[in-house]
């Protein structure tokens, strides 16, 4: 048998010694389009950090194809929350859609033109060919998400990490950045995906993983997006439970 894309055991990650995420045990699938969902501080971000090797775990293990994260770093892509990333760094948009390749390249080889054909082809699919000279400072919300995700693309991953990219963007890059997920999927990609919104999380995922420091509960959207399973993943966020009941009430009629 092939080992999954992600394996998580018994996974607990503190701060200050106070649990943040307690006894995660989880395997994701070949081939899903997963949403992280839950209700802030449940741990969501904390998550996809201990699957990248950037947190000390308290106990258990993450595993990429069996392996710990250290030997398959190139199959990983990561897209932090973008309040993360110092904008301010003096680069140019090509150079930072380059930055995906160099888990490709050898020790102290630089990008040929293999490797930045790969980057203009990833920054021309999320529509950002006109800015790669632009310096990322210069650029909207939007317009650095787009980047991120072109920055993925060129890594050519099998497993992807995204933390939020659909936050503080306009419309149109919803689209495209929901486009750009379904088609990853298509490629055989695994995606894991931190998500907020209750109202599109059944219409963007395949599966969900509600979590509030515990695992409430992972499956098929069709199984785990239900109000008991909401309730129990929100407690009492009496607003989030309205809108989560509307959007089932949506998910429900869309499937008729």
């Amino acid at each position: 048998m092939t080992a999954p894309p992600i394996e998580i055991h018994d996974l607990t990650v503190s701060y200050d010694q106070k649990p943040v995420l307690w006894n995660i045990d989880v395997e994701i699938p070949e081939g899903a389009l997963v949403g992280i969902i839950g209700p802030n501080g449940a741990g969501k971000s904390t998550l996809l950090k201990a699957c990248m090797g950037l947190l000390d775990l308290s106990s258990g293990w993450v595993k990429i194809y069996g392996d710990p994260i250290e030997q398959q770093r190139k199959t990983v892509g990561y897209i932090p929350q973008r309040e993360e990333i110092d904008w301010d760094f003096p680069i140019t948009v090509r150079d930072l859609v380059l930055m995906g390749r160099y888990g490709h390249l050898g020790l102290l080889r630089r990008p040929g033109a293999e490797d930045r054909k790969i980057a203009d082809e990833a920054l021309e699919q999320v529509g950002m060919t006109a800015f790669a000279d632009r310096q990322i400072a210069n650029l909207s919300g939007g317009q650095q998400q787009r980047i991120f995700l072109a920055r993925a693309l060129a890594q050519e991953s099998r497993v992807y990490l995204m933390d939020e990219p659909f936050a503080g963007v306009d419309a149109t890059t919803e689209k495209t950045i929901v486009k750009l997920l379904e088609q990853m999927r298509s490629e055989n990609g695994t995606l894991l995906v931190v998500h907020h919104d209750l109202q599109t999380a059944s219409e963007y995922f395949d599966h969900l993983l509600l979590l509030n420091r515990r695992m409430v509960a992972f499956g098929p959207t069709e199984e785990v997006f239900t109000e008991e399973l909401l309730r129990k993943t929100y407690g009492g966020h009496l607003t989030v439970l309205s809108q989560a009941g509307e959007a089932i009430r949506q998910s429900k009629s869309g499937k008729k």
